[in-house]
């Protein structure tokens, strides 16, 4: 533990923040683990550690990290000489997140096309998909432009940490 460091604090709050994300529609154990790891101090827990830290058993660790890495929330690496696997939340997480979503827009963007052009022109359908397609691409140009936003505003934050982590 470091000298700045609260443990016992940091995971209180690490499972009050996996509570918010399942009330957000996260399954409930991939937030609990996700949050553990993003609240550890190296960033990486094998799954006992998980499973300790939690109070879990083995099978909900199991199905919540297959969760994780299948989002690519997570990722899978093995230390050096170990055999044990250790899941670690990667620095980016939250900018690749955004880009698969923006990676659905577009598809849901395709398939409500599809039935815009099978409801007729001047139906109560089209209406609602004509305004559906309005605000699918309105957020889709928006998420390009925070995109282009959050690269320049990145560097900056990396320069920041840099200067203060020594790296």
């Amino acid at each position: 533990m470091s000298a700045h460091r609260d443990d016992e604090a940091v995971q209180r709050y690490a499972e009050q923040f996996g509570n918010l994300l399942a009330e957000t529609g996260w399954p409930r154990m991939a937030a609990r683990v996700f949050a553990a790891i993003l609240g550890s101090e190296q960033g990486r827990m094998t799954a006992a550690d998980l499973s300790d830290q939690l109070q879990a058993s083995p099978a909900a660790i199991s199905g919540a990290v297959r969760y994780l890495l299948q989002m690519r929330l997570a990722s899978r690496e093995r230390d050096p000489g170990s055999r044990r696997d250790v899941y670690v939340v990667q620095d980016d997480f939250w900018y690749e997140s955004m880009m698969r979503q923006d990676r659905f827009l577009t598809r849901w963007e395709d398939s409500v096309k599809l039935m815009l052009d099978a409801a007729g022109h001047g139906t109560d359908t089209a209406r609602r998909l004509r305004a559906t397609m309005g605000f699918l691409e309105f957020i889709q140009a928006e998420v390009d432009g925070l995109s282009e936003r959050w690269v320049k505003r990145k560097a900056e934050i990396d320069a920041e940490l840099d200067a203060e982590f020594g790296n």
